[in-house]
C-alpha cells in the first residue's frame, strides 16, 4: 500500500464544499412533512415549498463547487487520483442521494398512494448515479478532451429533478397556497416526476453521448454570434427564472435519446457502441 504524501488544499476544499451542500440539501428536505401531514394553510404550505426550494438551490450550488474544483485543480496543476476519487464520492451524495431524497419530498400525493414504489424509484436513482460515476472513473483518462460524456452526467440528472422544486415554489401563492389554476398542474407533475426520474436514472447508465456543455459552450474563443446567442439565452432564462432550470435540465436530459433516435432512424447512422 502506497501512503498518501500530499493533498492539494484548494481543490479539495471546493470538492468538500460540494459534499457539504449535498448533505445540507438532504437536511433541509427532511424538514418537509410526511405526505399525510402536508399543510393546508397557505403560510405553512409556503414554508414547506421554501424548504424544497432551498434544498434544490443547495444541489445547484453543489454543481458550482463541482465545476470549480476541477478547474482550480487544472489551473494550479494539482490534479490527482485522490482528487478524482474524492470528487466522485462527493458527487454520489450531492447528485445521487440528495436529489433522490428530494424527489420523495416533492411528490407527497404519489408517496402517499405508492409508498414503497417512490422509495424504490429514489433508491434506483441513487444507485444509477453511483454506477454512472464509477464507470466514468474507470473509463476516463487524462488524455481525454472531455468534450462528450457517455451517458447523462449525474449533475445534469440531479438538476432535472431539483429544478421542479423551483417550479413548485413558483406555482405556490402566499395567500392562496396553491391557486386553483395551478392545482391540476401541481398534481400532474407529482404523478409524472417519479416516472421521469426512472427515465433519467436509465439515461445516466446508458451509452448515449451527451455534450460537455461547459467545455463546448464557454471555453476557448468563439464567434461574435455565439456570444450574442448565449446572451439572449441567458435573458430568456431570467425572464422565466422560476421554470427555467427545470426546463433547461429536462431538455438537456431528453436531448440525448432524441438525438440518438434522430441519427438512427432519420440519418441512419450506425451506433458505434451499445446504448446500455
Amino acid at each position: 500500500m502506497r501512503p498518501l504524501r500530499a493533498i492539494a488544499v484548494l481543490p479539495t476544499m471546493f470538492t468538500l464544499g460540494n459534499l457539504v451542500c449535498g448533505f445540507f440539501a438532504i437536511v433541509v428536505a427532511s424538514r418537509v412533512p410526511a405526505p399525510a401531514e402536508w399543510p393546508v394553510e397557505a403560510a405553512a404550505l409556503m414554508k414547506t415549498m421554501d424548504d424544497l426550494r432551498q434544498s434544490a438551490w443547495l444541489i445547484f450550488i453543489a454543481m458550482l463547487f463541482d465545476a470549480l474544483d476541477g478547474y482550480v485543480a487544472r489551473l494550479s496543476r494539482t490534479s490527482s487520483d485522490f482528487g478524482a476519487e474524492l470528487d466522485s464520492l462527493c458527487d454520489v451524495v450531492s447528485f445521487g442521494v440528495a436529489p433522490a431524497f428530494l424527489l420523495v419530498k416533492l411528490c407527497p400525493q404519489f408517496a402517499y398512494l405508492h409508498r414503497e414504489a417512490v422509495w424504490i424509484i429514489a433508491a434506483t436513482f441513487a444507485a444509477c448515479a453511483a454506477l454512472r460515476l464509477a464507470r466514468f472513473n474507470v473509463e476516463t483518462s487524462d488524455e481525454d478532451e472531455h468534450l462528450h460524456f457517455s451517458g447523462l452526467p449525474s449533475p445534469g440528472a440531479a438538476g432535472a429533478i431539483a429544478g421542479f422544486a423551483l417550479v413548485f415554489y413558483t406555482l405556490a401563492d402566499p395567500v392562496e397556497g396553491i391557486p386553483t389554476y395551478a392545482t391540476k398542474v401541481h398534481s400532474v407533475l407529482q404523478s409524472v416526476l417519479p416516472m421521469f426520474a426512472v427515465l433519467v436514472a436509465l439515461l445516466m447508465v446508458s451509452r448515449i453521448p451527451y455534450p460537455h456543455v461547459v467545455n463546448q459552450v464557454f471555453r476557448g474563443q468563439r464567434s461574435f454570434s455565439h456570444v450574442v446567442k448565449l446572451l439572449f439565452a441567458l435573458v430568456a432564462v431570467m425572464v422565466i427564472r422560476g421554470y427555467a432550470l427545470a426546463l433547461v435540465f429536462s431538455v438537456f436530459a431528453l436531448s440525448g435519446p432524441v438525438r440518438y433516435l434522430w441519427d438512427k432512424v432519420v440519418r441512419h447512422r450506425v451506433q458505434e457502441e451499445p446504448i446500455f
